[in-house]
């Protein structure tokens, strides 16, 4: 990180968290500025452009104000942070909702765009701004206000501890609403005994009301604090109320977990941590990056939690907007590469290099990489599990009964030093089936004698079985470092089966079907047969007419 000036012509704004600049404060820092200039630098970072070198991170107002003031040619003190898109919007989100002028609704857009870049992760989000959890948790509730309830909350018609209450209303009860709060000076209090009535509308509840018919807890009128402001039919037991709610909520994302890997329930404030995955358009990350995204981890559906929108289903979502906002950056650059006009001698034209006052030159940004994303099934522990079972099983299938390599594989144990990891128990089952004796355990005498009344035979077997019992105990490091020496070749040994195809989601298993070819088999066919449930799919996968199943091995399960 290095200070230094550059004109405010070879500055470029970037963007700005804060949207509403007060005139009059403005007014004063730009006079300010004319008359003593800028004493702290803005923070910017490098840009490729052809008419600037960098782009304001955070400083908006004193750019503004340097611009009115002293015009473009005014050598601005700069820190340069050398950053990308995603890191820079992180700094000035940070440094904006760390400001003490802003106001509760603009805190909560910044921190709900922050919470996004960091995952969704609200303790570290909290922690990074400063906060108590519950502090960001009621500022992220305001997203949920409707803008003329925010609208009074910004002009001080109600207070934040009111727009936090309404929050829990649907938007159109909040309008219904707030003009009895405002013009009869309702209290907290009262906004709250309200909150606990209106927001168990028994009319809007997603789980089954058979149970509420005869209830004591119905309410066939609502009280009268606000008039006909809201509609009848309300339940009085607002903790049952909001705990059938969630149980609700619960079984629908359970419902989609068959068909995706991540499945979440959103509220208020999360509106920054998933994204609508596309192709095309301005948000797209083109149809290669897609299908790659199907086998992501962080590729799924979300529930709503939210009161206008309570237990519907977003299908196709990214959880990882970070990720997804440098994917879409990729591939607009990998677009605007492949348009560049050529040059004579074939090759396209580059960017040329810059320099401003005091920072140097520096060279412009190579396009993005068009190299295919690559397209695997997510690495859960259930998949994990089952590659190493195959792995053991397929090492023991292709070494066979041949004495003499596994007498070379099992002395290579012992002297790498890995003897101790020979399975006892797998070992002993093995002498008991082919010596047909039991197996003396903690006995040394019992068990030289064991061993020298066996047939040659079985000696020679059991060194076989000792390897196997190798191959049952080495840990996974070891195990691969065997199977590739061996150069075991798993296609002899696997092919698409139920077991595996039950541990993958649906949408893991396009990616799947791409992979080795069943997309191209199907056709036509091939959304038809998505469009059934779970089982139905793997049905159709196993018998795809004319498909060749031989051979065919997925990324994921190779060592």
């Amino acid at each position: 990180m290095q200070q230094l000036t550059a004109p405010l012509k070879r500055i470029k704004l970037g963007r700005n968290p804060r949207t509403y600049f007060d005139p009059k404060a403005m007014a004063e820092l730009t006079e300010s500025i004319r008359a003593h200039g800028v004493d702290t630098p803005i923070i910017v970072r490098p840009v490729a452009e052809d008419d600037f070198d960098y782009e304001v991170i955070a400083g908006g107002r004193r750019y503004r104000g340097a611009l009115d003031a002293r015009g473009d040619d005014y050598p601005m003190p700069i820190v340069v942070k050398d950053v990308d898109e995603v890191e820079a919007r992180r700094i000035a989100l940070t440094e904006n909702i760390q400001r003490d002028n802003l106001s509760p609704s603009e805190e909560a857009v910044d921190a709900a765009e922050l919470l996004g870049l960091h995952g969704g992760d609200r303790d570290v989000t909290a922690k990074i701004l400063g906060w108590s959890r519950s502090t960001l948790d009621s500022r992220l509730a305001l997203l949920n206000c409707s803008k003329s309830v925010l609208d009074a909350l910004s002009e001080r018609k109600i207070n934040i501890a009111h727009a936090e209450l309404l929050a829990a209303l649907s938007k159109e009860n909040q309008d219904k609403v707030l003009p009895v709060v405002v013009s009869e000076k309702r209290t907290v209090a009262d906004v709250k005994k309200l909150v606990e009535q209106a927001s168990c509308a028994l009319a809007s509840a997603i789980f089954d009301k058979t149970e509420c018919a005869a209830c004591p807890h119905n309410s066939s009128t609502q009280a009268q604090m606000f008039g006909e402001a809201i509609g009848t039919g309300n339940c009085t037991n607002r903790s049952c109320f909001i705990a059938k709610t969630e149980k609700q909520l619960e079984v629908t994302a359970a419902g989609l977990r068959d068909e995706f890997q991540t499945v979440r329930i959103v509220r208020a404030g999360d509106n920054n941590t998933r994204v609508q995955l596309a192709v095309d358009g301005p948000k797209g990350v083109g149809l290669e990056q897609a299908k790659a995204c199907h086998a992501c981890a962080n590729y799924g559906a979300a529930v709503s939690g939210l009161p206008d929108s309570v237990g519907k289903a977003y299908r196709g979502q990214c959880f990882d907007t970070v990720c997804n906002m440098k994917k879409v950056a990729a591939r607009i650059q990998a677009e605007k590469a492949a348009t560049q006009p050529e040059k004579a001698d074939g090759a396209k034209s580059a960017p040329a290099a810059k320099s401003a006052s005091g920072a140097g030159s520096k060279s412009a940004s190579a396009p993005a990489s068009t190299t295919p994303p690559i397209t695997v099934i997510t690495e859960s522990e259930k998949v994990k599990a089952y590659r190493v079972k195959l792995w053991r099983k397929a090492l023991r299938a292709d070494i066979g009964m041949n004495h003499e390599l596994a007498r070379q594989y099992l002395i290579a144990v012992v002297l790498s030093g890995h003897a101790r990891q020979v399975d006892d128990a797998a070992f002993r089952k093995f002498f008991e089936r082919i010596v047909g004796n039991e197996a003396p355990v903690s006995n040394l005498p019992k068990a030289i004698e064991a061993v020298q009344v066996a047939k040659e035979s079985s000696q020679a077997d059991l060194m076989i079985a000792m390897l196997f019992a190798a191959i049952e105990g080495l840990d996974v490091t070891h195990l691969t470092q065997l199977c590739k020496s061996h150069k075991l070749d798993l296609k002899k040994h696997w092919k698409l089966d139920k077991e595996f195809l039950e541990l993958i989601t649906k949408s893991e298993m396009m990616v799947l079907a791409d992979e080795i070819g069943i997309r191209a088999a199907l056709g036509d066919s091939f959304r038809k047969v998505f469009a059934k449930s779970k089982p139905e799919v793997i049905e159709a996968l196993l018998k795809v007419e004319g498909f060749d199943y031989e051979g065919k091995l997925p990324k994921v399960l190779k060592f």
